[in-house]
């Protein structure tokens, strides 16, 4: 269908630009994600931004870029603190702490379907078993748990089991075949079968959905090339292909059936090339991969950017949306919403700045118990937020010395909302953190009647 060998020399008019921002809006998400899952590995779910530097990699932040600044562009998920030494540290916010558990949740839900596709897969290769590690490559792709490898594969013996080879490699080996899952998804959609007919594999005939970008003049169909392979049968993924020829006509579309069955089974339709690589021998698949997604351009859809070029089953996608969303999709699209930010960057808080925070609120509580009205104390509360606020800005005018003006300033600003009481303690705070040398006999000082005196 094409005679493109590489990415890089496909036409521009192949190109489908939909497909390219939701490869560049998941791009940015995976970078959130794994960090938000190495924060929620460590014991107080907080981390020193030093140790994330060695995640760079991960990230795909190369330098002189700044893992702070990155931080701080989702500053609805995660906070950076500083200690009493001045060392930063990463935490999440509460919004970021809840999304983590609704995932928990999510995939809790989901993992009667994502058993059935890790079994499916086994059901695929020719030994009925495939390494470990290589299906944990596709954890977040099938909605998996994070402990994949420790706990989830040992919680459906039913289905299969963790063996160790002689060299110590730990295989995932199919315990039963169902009869009932050996259909491919197309069959489901084409003849309206569902799970629970069993029928034993062998030769197919259906055609594959083709999609094609609006601009893309299809030439091509005059030679016939596309209807010839339509029509041509194949060995559904699910039977045995250890007789058929590499590089003949039924081995390569067999090989498009398998990878159209693998990115039906992902949530988002997509999967990173690398990942479909590591089982060429087990589902038996040509070792050219990319000229077979490249040749098949109506059915696959290969995007370039970033570091791993992935590839789409354009038919699940309207535009750049997907048709059928499934809940995990939704939940990440959810977490997107949160990223991003262009405002003015907020001022560091240290532990110090913090725990002198704390021992306000409990004085306050104290004057609370001693009978002052529920409604004061809440007024109480908003104006000390207010108070807060206005002295922050002020420290920001000038950090080695603090003017006169600017005390009398913000006193100003505090006695519009505050009470003198909050007023006097958050003024000697300002003035002693500042070290300002004053006369502390002479200060701002208000009587019961209201009126300043000095």
């Amino acid at each position: 269908m094409t005679s493109s060998r590489r990415v890089q020399d496909r036409s521009k008019n192949k190109r489908i630009h939909h497909l390219e921002i939701v490869k560049e809006k998941w791009k940015i998400l995976s970078k959130v994600l794994f960090l938000m899952e190495v924060i929620k590995e460590e014991t107080e779910m907080v981390i020193p931004v030093r140790s994330l530097y060695q995640y760079r990699k991960q990230i795909n932040l190369p330098k002189p870029h700044k893992v702070t600044d990155f931080i701080e562009k989702c500053p609805k998920l995660f906070e950076l603190y500083k200690d009493q030494r001045g060392a930063l540290w990463c935490g999440m916010t509460k919004e970021a702490e809840d999304l983590l558990e609704e995932e928990e949740r999510l995939i809790e839900e989901q993992s009667v379907k994502a058993v059935e596709y890790v079994t499916r897969i086994l059901m695929m290769s020719v030994d009925k078993r495939i390494q470990l590690d290589k299906i944990a490559h596709f954890r977040r792709d099938f909605g998996l748990p994070v402990e994949f490898r420790n706990k989830w594969v040992n919680q459906y013996p039913q289905h299969f089991r963790v063996v160790k080879s002689k060299d110590g490699v730990e295989f995932l080996e199919l315990v039963n075949w169902n009869p009932a899952w050996a259909i491919t998804e197309l069959e489901k959609k084409a003849l309206g079968l569902n799970d629970g007919i069993g029928r034993e594999p062998g030769v197919l005939s259906l055609p594959f959905p083709l999609k094609f970008p609006p601009n893309y003049k299809k030439v091509y169909r005059h030679g016939g090339k596309i209807e010839h392979f339509q029509k041509r049968s194949y060995l559904s993924p699910y039977a045995d292909a250890r007789e058929l020829k590499a590089g003949s006509l039924e081995f390569d579309k067999r090989a498009v059936a398998v990878m159209h069955e693998l990115l039906s089974f992902t949530i988002e339709k997509r999967l990173v090339t690398d990942h479909l690589t590591h089982f060429r021998r087990e589902l038996v698949m040509p070792q050219k991969l990319m000229r077979l997604l490249l040749k098949h351009f109506g059915i696959f859809y290969v995007s370039e950017r970033g570091k791993r070029f992935s590839v789409f089953l354009t038919e699940a996608y309207d535009g750049s949306e997907l048709i059928e969303k499934c809940p995990l999709v939704s939940w990440k699209e959810k977490v997107l919403s949160f990223v991003g930010y262009r405002g003015k960057k907020k001022k560091i808080p240290t532990f110090s700045d913090l725990s002198d925070m704390e021992e306000r609120d409990i004085i306050e509580e104290k004057d609370i118990i001693e009978g002052d009205t529920e409604t004061e104390n809440i007024c109480a509360e908003f104006e000390e937020e207010e108070v807060m606020d206005d002295l922050e800005t002020v420290s920001l005018i000038n950090d080695d010395e603090l003017e006169i003006s600017h005390v009398s300033n913000a006193y100003k600003a505090i006695c519009r909302f505050g009470t003198w009481k909050t007023a006097s303690s958050v003024i000697w705070d300002l003035i002693l953190n500042k070290k300002t040398q004053f006369n502390k006999g002479k200060y701002l000082e208000r009587n019961e009647s209201g009126e300043s005196e000095t």
